[in-house]
């Protein structure tokens, strides 16, 4: 729609983020994204209670389809436990958050 005058614009939205793909998964799950202008991109993991478990991605990208692989194991590589998980996107002030599910 067309935005009435005065109402504050929206963030341009700067990322298509999908969901992960499996999703259960076990062992891998792919996070795939497609970025609509260069920017500095993270990609973090999360468990339940909101600990940072996992940085997949944290640089500069061109635009264009990306995706990463999660093999469920954490910054030191140790695998972690069976449960649901969220991934959040961030490029600039535009931040997106998705869930997915690791099965043993």
């Amino acid at each position: 729609g067309v935005l009435s005058a005065g109402a504050p614009a929206a963030l341009p939205k700067k990322i298509a983020l999908s969901q992960a793909y499996p999703n259960p998964f076990n062992p891998v799950t792919t996070i795939s994204y497609r970025l609509l202008e260069a920017d500095y991109i993270t990609i973090d993991i999360y468990d339940m209670i909101g600990n940072k478990v996992r940085t997949l991605v944290s640089q500069t990208q061109n635009a264009g389809a990306k995706s990463y692989q999660w093999n469920a194991t954490n910054d030191l590589g140790q695998s972690v436990s069976a449960g649901m998980y969220f991934y959040t996107i961030q490029a600039g002030e535009y931040r997106d958050t998705k869930k997915m599910l690791f099965l043993k």
